[in-house]
C-alpha cells in the first residue's frame, strides 16, 4: 500500500476492538426493550414509549431482538441468554396462535392486536429461532423446526420461486400482493437456517429468490423493484401517495439494493464452501456490484447534503431525502462484504467514510444510533419514530470480523468471529 493510502480498518485488530465495544454498547441498550410480551419498541431516549404501557410488541422486533441476543449469548455476554429465552417464552405464549398456526403480526398484554400472518415477521420468526437453536437455547429446535414448517406450507411457492406476502388470521385469504422486501429477509432467513441445520435445500431457496429478484433489477437498470402483483407484475406506482412508507415505500430504496448485495455475497460464499464452481455463480458477485455501485451513485451525498437519501424513483432522482440508520449499516455490511469477497481496496476506503459519516451524525453516545435524520442532517421522525431495535446497528458491528460463510450465528458457533 502506497504511504499515503489510507489504512484499511477490515481485519485491523484495532478497528474489531472498536466494533466489539460498539457492538456490547448495543446489547446493554436493547436490554432496556424487554416487557412483558416479547420486545417493546424504544423511544428516543432508550425508553419503552409511553404509548406501550400495555405491553405492546410487534413480532418483527421481539424476533429481531432475540436473534441479536442470540449472537450476544454465543459471544459469553452476560445476560443475553436470558433475554433470548425471555423472547422464546413470548414467541410460545403471546405471539402463537393456538388455533390456527403460526404467529400474530403484534400483541399487548390483552392479546392479539394484529392477527395477520405476515410473510416479512415469519421470515424474522425463522431467523430468531435458528440463532436461538444455534445458540443452544432450550426449546428453541422445537421453535424453529415449526416455523421451518410453517414458511413451507404457507409463505414459499415452489411454482413461483418466491414467497407471498401475507395471510388473514385463519390462513384463507392471501394478501393481493407480492413485495420484495419480505422476500430479501426470506433469504435471510433461509441461509441461517440452511446453517443451522445443515440442510442446503433451504440455501437452494434462497438462490432462486436471488435469481429472480436480481433479474427483476437488471431490467430497472440495477435498481429494484419492490412492489408487485399477486402474478410478479411490477407496480411503479405503488404507494406513490404515501411515498415514505416505512415498509413498501414508493420507488427504489438503496439501502435494499445494499442488504440484497450482501446476502448474495453470503450465498455465493457458502456455495463456494461446498464445491461450487466460481464461474457458475459468478453472477452473484456481477449483481452485488452492480446492485452497490448503482446504490451509491444514486444515494450517497446526492442531494447537497452528506448522507444516503431513503429513496429514489426509477430515472435515479431522490423522492424521500431523509436519512435512514438502517441504510448506513447496510451499506457498511455491504461494502465489508464486498471487500472479503474481492479484496478491491474502494470498498475498504468507503467503509471508512461511512463510520466516519456515522460517528458524525448518527452515533449519540448512548450507545445506541439516532434512527432518522432529516435532509439537514439533524433528528427527524418522517418515517421512523424513536428506536425500535438494535438488528441492523448489532449486525453491521459483526459482518466486519466474520467470514462471509457460514451465516452469523453458525460462524460466531464456529469460533470464526476476528479469526
Amino acid at each position: 500500500m502506497p504511504d499515503n493510502e489510507p489504512p484499511v480498518w477490515i481485519g485491523d485488530k484495532a478497528h474489531a476492538r472498536w466494533l466489539e465495544g460498539h457492538a456490547d454498547g448495543l446489547l446493554r441498550f436493547g436490554s432496556a426493550s424487554a416487557i412483558d410480551v416479547g420486545f417493546g419498541n424504544l423511544n428516543a431516549d432508550g425508553r419503552v414509549s409511553d404509548t406501550q404501557t400495555l405491553g405492546y410488541s410487534d413480532l418483527y422486533v421481539t424476533c429481531r431482538m432475540i436473534h441479536s441476543f442470540s449472537l450476544g449469548a454465543l459471544q459469553g455476554r452476560p445476560g443475553c441468554a436470558t433475554l433470548v429465552d425471555h423472547g422464546l417464552m413470548a414467541l410460545r405464549h403471546g405471539f402463537a396462535d393456538p388455533i390456527n398456526g403460526g404467529w400474530f403480526s403484534s400483541i399487548d398484554a390483552q392479546g392479539p392486536v394484529d392477527r395477520s400472518k405476515q410473510a416479512y415477521s415469519h421470515a424474522f420468526v425463522l431467523l430468531a429461532t435458528s440463532s436461538a437453536f444455534v445458540s443452544g437455547r432450550p426449546g428453541a429446535a422445537e421453535l424453529m423446526r415449526e416455523a421451518m414448517s410453517v414458511h413451507l406450507e404457507r409463505f414459499w411457492r415452489e411454482d413461483e420461486g418466491m414467497a407471498l406476502e401475507g395471510w388473514d388470521e385463519a390462513w384463507t385469504q392471501s394478501e393481493d400482493y407480492r413485495g420484495v422486501n419480505a422476500n430479501m429477509h426470506t433469504v435471510e432467513a433461509y441461509l441461517a437456517v440452511a446453517d443451522a441445520v445443515d440442510d442446503p435445500a433451504w440455501r437452494s431457496r434462497a438462490l432462486t429468490i436471488l435469481q429472480r429478484v436480481f433479474g427483476y433489477a437488471a431490467d430497472q437498470h440495477w435498481r429494484i423493484p419492490e412492489h408487485f402483483t399477486a402474478t410478479w407484475d411490477v407496480l411503479p406506482q405503488y404507494n406513490e401517495d404515501h411515498k415514505s412508507h416505512p415498509f413498501r415505500p414508493f420507488g427504489a430504496t438503496g439501502g435494499h439494493a445494499f442488504e440484497w448485495a450482501r446476502l448474495a455475497l453470503h450465498a455465493r460464499a457458502a456455495e463456494l464452501a461446498t464445491g461450487a464452481d466460481e464461474d457458475g455463480v459468478a453472477w452473484l458477485l456481477d449483481g452485488a456490484r452492480e446492485l452497490f455501485d448503482t446504490a451509491v451513485a444514486d444515494s450517497w451525498s446526492v442531494d447537497g447534503a452528506e448522507g444516503f437519501v431513503y429513496t429514489v424513483d426509477f430515472d435515479g432522482v431522490p423522492v424521500v431525502r431523509e436519512r435512514m440508520h438502517w441504510v448506513v449499516t447496510e451499506a457498511l455490511g455491504a461494502a465489508a462484504a464486498l471487500w472479503l469477497a474481492t479484496g478491491e481496496v474502494r470498498y475498504a476506503h468507503v467503509y471508512a467514510q461511512w463510520w466516519d459519516h456515522a460517528e458524525t451524525y448518527f452515533l449519540d453516545g448512548s450507545g445506541s444510533w439516532i434512527h432518522e435524520l432529516g435532509p439537514d442532517n439533524l433528528p427527524s421522525s418522517t418515517v421512523w419514530d424513536g428506536k425500535s431495535d438494535i438488528y441492523h446497528a448489532y449486525q453491521a458491528a459483526l459482518i466486519p470480523r466474520l467470514p462471509l460463510a457460514p451465516t452469523l450465528a453458525s460462524a460466531v458457533r464456529k469460533g470464526l468471529l476476528d479469526a
